[in-house]
């Protein structure tokens, strides 16, 4: 009964005492580690800084920030302020973003962060498909890896995150909606001397110079487990890079090979231009899908960016390997 009391009073603490502008002085003051840059950045004195995290610790009983050598940080009641302060001015942003994209008739507005195996064929189709139906929608694309976009994606800067299905340690407070299953395969440009060796094994292959992702993607920790199953190191200075514009060409160009979803060379295969190495992948199949905070907390129009997405990839699923 204490317990439940003592919730009551925070409760009420919070929805009649805090402020939007304690809330950005809290987020300024964690990102800049010091409450005077704080301060500068929200138009306010340092004494007014001050006096507000003041009374913000005072009424919720904590300690919310440590002086420390290397500036001002987040205790751990900070750190979860600073969280949910962080997605209640997100949603606030959304929210007046969504007023006037509506009443400037934009029809409201979705940001979408990509991974790259939805780059190629799912993300398209699915914005082609909602500009068709709701041409007015404005839609925000920021691509990269899951360390980068999960953040995001938790503080409400992003809607959804689409491709390849993070790793548990993303799992918590979010939906992980599998769309279909994406085939994992080895490629070289088409006249690479393996593409035309008949069935490879990772040994063999540890001879190429190698294109693979950064090493804190989900794809890169399940490549290296392959070859450590095997009982072999991985590759040894790979290349490490996302964009397939610049990996693209140094297929085509040299003579090294990477490890890419099939959606994402599918194209470059039927021309011709690239060749799958037979190799075959204990990780050939990995779920693809879309993550985000849950229904409840998207926009309509992203809820309708949701519904194209799941359309799109009926039309997808996993393609069938040339050969």
């Amino acid at each position: 009964m204490a317990d439940r009391n003592r919730h009551v009073k925070i409760v009420e603490r919070v929805s009649t005492r805090l402020k939007l502008k304690q809330l950005r002085l809290l987020v300024a003051i964690a990102e800049q580690s010091s409450i005077l840059h704080a301060a500068e950045e929200l138009f306010i004195s340092q004494p007014a800084a001050t006096k507000l995290l003041k009374d913000l610790e005072t009424d919720f009983n904590v300690r919310l920030f440590d002086r420390t050598n290397r500036g001002v940080v987040p205790t751990e009641f900070g750190e979860a302020l600073v969280r949910h302060g962080k997605l209640i001015l997100a949603q606030i942003s959304h929210a007046a973003q969504e007023l006037d994209d509506l009443n400037e008739g934009l029809g409201g507005r979705v940001v979408v962060g990509t991974l790259l195996t939805a780059s190629a064929q799912l993300l398209p189709t699915t914005i082609e498909q909602v500009h068709r139906q709701r041409p007015n929608v404005s839609i925000i694309v920021r691509d990269g890896t899951n360390d980068f976009l999960m953040p995001l994606l938790h503080t409400g800067e992003l809607d959804m995150v689409v491709g390849r299905l993070a790793e548990y340690r993303y799992r918590e407070d979010l939906v992980q909606e599998a769309l279909f299953t994406e085939q994992v395969v080895i490629v070289c440009r088409a006249d690479h001397e393996r593409s035309k060796a008949g069935q490879a094994r990772l040994e063999d292959l540890l001879l190429c110079d190698w294109i693979l992702p950064p090493r804190p993607t989900t794809l890169r920790r399940q490549i290296e487990k392959e070859f450590f199953d095997k009982g072999l190191p991985p590759p040894s200075n790979p290349v490490e890079c996302v964009s397939f514009l610049t990996n693209r060409a140094l297929l085509l160009e040299t003579d090294m090979i990477g490890i890419f979803p099939y959606h994402v060379v599918q194209k470059e295969v039927e021309r011709g231009e690239l060749a799958v190495i037979n190799c075959p992948l204990k990780i050939s199949n990995s779920p693809v899908g879309v993550s985000y905070r849950s229904e409840e907390t998207l926009s309509a129009a992203a809820k309708e960016f949701l519904i194209a997405l799941r359309e799109a990839a009926k039309t997808l699923g996993s393609p069938a390997l040339p050969g």
